[in-house]
């Protein structure tokens, strides 16, 4: 099932999309806390401007060199536990948002990603336990300051701008993560091409690695980490990250 967040120029909804990525139907009220029940509205894709399919009302938390050839790249060896780090729920933005490169920074980087949304309270899960929680997955891109992730020493700042969490265009709820193929375009040449099944840490034991630390609450977004091939973005590009299953999330990028 596939859970979208729509606007038509008035009040947010909530809407079911076909699996073409066509029509959406509309649902009552938001399917993290209510029974999923259409109204009988319809409409499409087209018509409508989708909006981020969840904003976080707690956290995100983003994960750090989750794949060992992305650790390579950064000349870093791969964690032999899961690196967190927290991202405002203010840096989530939607698909064809504007990501808006901040004057702080002279270099911003693209990270494609799957994001994982929690659907419930969960706390001290194990691995096994973890499933439970989950509600879908979606694209995201990690957009990263690489020259204040550096300069900085923790991510917090390099990470954390407003713009610098694009999510979207919708939640898919029925998904096997042990193999998809994750692709990154940037102005539609492919920077990025991997797959989930090279996660060092796999979904389950980064959701109950997190939960041992904090409460994970219905909506948080745990960003899974990034594959190889990270680069930075000029004003006036356009990246796609795009995930097997789910669909395409796309963003520009424009100079502050």
């Amino acid at each position: 099932m596939r859970i979208c967040r729509y606007t038509d120029g008035e009040d947010p909804y909530f809407g079911l999309v076909d699996g073409a990525g066509e029509k959406i139907a509309q649902i009552s009220g938001d399917p993290l806390y209510t029974k999923i029940e259409l109204t009988g509205v319809t409409t499409t894709v087209d018509r409508v401007r989708l909006l981020a399919p969840v904003i976080p009302r707690s956290k995100v938390i983003g994960i750090g060199r989750n794949y060992a050839a992305h650790a390579q790249e950064m000349g870093a060896e791969p964690p032999k536990e899961p690196m967190m780090f927290l991202i405002p729920n203010t840096a989530v933005i939607g698909p064809d948002d504007p990501v808006v490169m901040p004057p702080q920074s002279e270099r911003v980087d693209y990270e494609g990603e799957v994001a994982v949304v929690i659907g419930r309270m969960c706390r001290d899960v194990s691995p096994e336990e973890a499933a439970k929680s989950i509600f879908g997955y979606t694209c995201a891109n990690d957009v990263t300051a690489r020259d204040l992730q550096k300069s900085d020493g923790q991510w917090a700042r390099a990470k954390g701008f407003d713009t610098f969490c694009p999510i979207g265009p919708w939640i898919e709820t029925d998904l096997d993560l042990s193999d998809l193929r994750v692709r990154t375009r940037l102005d539609g040449e492919t920077v990025q091409d991997g797959t989930t099944a090279d996660m060092i840490h796999d979904v389950p034991t980064l959701i109950s690695y997190a939960s041992q630390a904090f409460t994970l609450l219905p909506g948080d977004v745990i960003l899974t980490g990034t594959p190889e091939g990270i680069g930075p973005v000029q004003p006036g590009q356009r990246v796609e990250v795009e995930v097997q299953d789910i669909g395409t999330l796309a963003n520009p990028y424009v100079r502050h």
